[in-house]
């Protein structure tokens, strides 16, 4: 002690001199243990901060990876495993209408969802509608009547939300594709799922579609499988990458892009579809963009398991797929139309068309939808409009309740406007 004071008095006074020269020496040992004695206190500090922080860091990066990310970064959703525990009773006016973490808003009509609900009013007027929360794909199937599906294409980042609005709209039926140039697959994956988890919905009340796309259809920049790898491998790579996008251990429907370059390629891809519905993974097979109808007939000669889906644009240019829809109904393939209202503008807006709409209660454009339906094909609805999912919705659900909205006359009418023949309407 008595070293401490002097040291702190000379210290004080030494103002000229070095410490070292006015320091006895064992006063010197003395300050020199105490400064290594901070030193190593200074160093233990540091290093229990270093180690702490790498294992927040190995903690953080664990808890992460237990969150498995698709192409997109989504995180996963779990979803109830049966749809028969359903949320609030009352849905208003102003439901946010966006995935969790947006501020997306869109404001709807004021449905009543209770169990005994089964009507929607609108300007005045009662619509049978089924409550969205007991909507099913899988019952929807079972009627073995038309329905629509809610097309992704060129939603961009917006694909999530839109989903997600679709699926509270109504619809159960998506169609998608692992082509990020066109579509964002893991948006759909991720829309659906946080819908089905606010509604109490399960995997099997949604039919989820998607294509697998060739290099030939890709961003080069962004091909989601390697480029370079055999076609079997691609084809591979592909679905996985569609599975974990989707949120899903299986894919009801899986639709080849549209034909290969050689019908030899398009064979080889079709072997591996074939591969992933023996394991339970994919359900049915179709193909899109495919205009001859010897083509069709060739893919379905071939295969083991055959075509389920034709999936075409339907406009003039092609003469509505006259020839092949003959071919679909042959062979027991599905009609899948896209483009259904963006290649009819021109008609869609003149008196005649408008005429029959009005008279059924309808707009032009869900007109066009029940003259697809009514046929038995199933058109894909792209509407960004909540308005016009629920519009569409409704449509869908006069058919799933067996009602017949056009007669064979209005149907002649609608098809002289398209200019497709009345012989050809079957």
């Amino acid at each position: 002690l008595g070293y401490t004071i002097f040291i702190s008095r000379e210290v004080g006074r030494a103002t000229v001199f070095p410490p070292a020269m006015v320091l006895p020496s064992a006063a010197t040992r003395s300050w020199k243990r105490r400064r290594n004695g901070n030193i190593d206190i200074l160093v233990v500090i540091v290093v229990t901060a270093i180690v702490v922080s790498a294992a927040w860091l190995v903690a953080l990066t664990i808890i992460g990876q237990s969150q498995p990310k698709n192409t997109r970064g989504y995180p996963e959703v779990n979803v109830q495993p049966d749809s028969s525990t359903a949320p609030a009773t009352k849905a208003d006016a102003t439901d946010i209408y966006s995935v969790p973490g947006k501020d997306v808003k869109v404001e709807r009509p004021d449905v009543d969802v209770s169990e005994n609900s089964g009507a929607m009013e609108t300007d005045g007027e009662m619509h049978l509608i089924d409550t969205v929360v007991n909507l099913s794909a899988k019952n929807m199937l079972a009627t073995k009547r038309p329905y629509l599906i809610y097309g992704t294409a060129w939603k961009k980042d917006d694909t999530a939300d839109l989903v997600f609005q679709a699926v509270h709209s109504g619809f159960r039926f998506f169609d998608t594709a692992c082509q990020p140039k066109h579509y964002d697959e893991a948006g759909v994956g991720y829309g659906w799922k946080t819908a089905a988890e606010t509604l109490g919905l399960s995997r099997e009340d949604f039919f989820l579609q998607t294509k697998f796309t060739s290099v030939s259809g890709q961003d080069p920049d962004n091909i989601p499988y390697e480029a370079d790898a055999e076609l079997e491998i691609q084809v591979r790579q592909s679905i996985h990458t569609s599975l974990r996008n989707l949120q899903t251990d299986y894919i009801d429907s899986l639709v080849l892009h549209s034909p290969m370059r050689t019908m030899d390629e398009t064979m080889r891809v079709w072997k591996v579809f074939e591969d992933y519905v023996e394991q339970g993974k994919i359900l049915q097979l179709g193909i899109s963009n495919c205009y001859k109808p010897t083509d069709l007939e060739s893919l379905h000669q071939q295969s083991k398991i055959k075509p389920k889906v034709l999936q075409n644009r339907f406009h003039k240019k092609t003469n509505f797929d006259v020839e092949l829809r003959k071919i679909c109904e042959s062979l027991g393939v599905q009609y899948q139309s896209f483009w259904t209202l963006s290649a009819q503008r021109d008609v869609l807006a003149g008196p005649t068309w408008k005429s029959v709409a009005k008279e059924k209660g309808l707009t032009p454009q869900t007109l066009m939808y029940a003259f697809m339906m009514t046929f038995g094909h199933i058109p894909l609805s792209g509407t960004k409009n909540a308005d016009h999912m629920h519009e569409d919705v409704d449509i869908m659900l006069r058919f799933q309740h067996g009602e017949q909205i056009l007669s064979e006359d209005e149907m002649t009418t609608l098809s002289h406007q398209l200019d497709i023949r009345p012989h050809s309407l079957r």
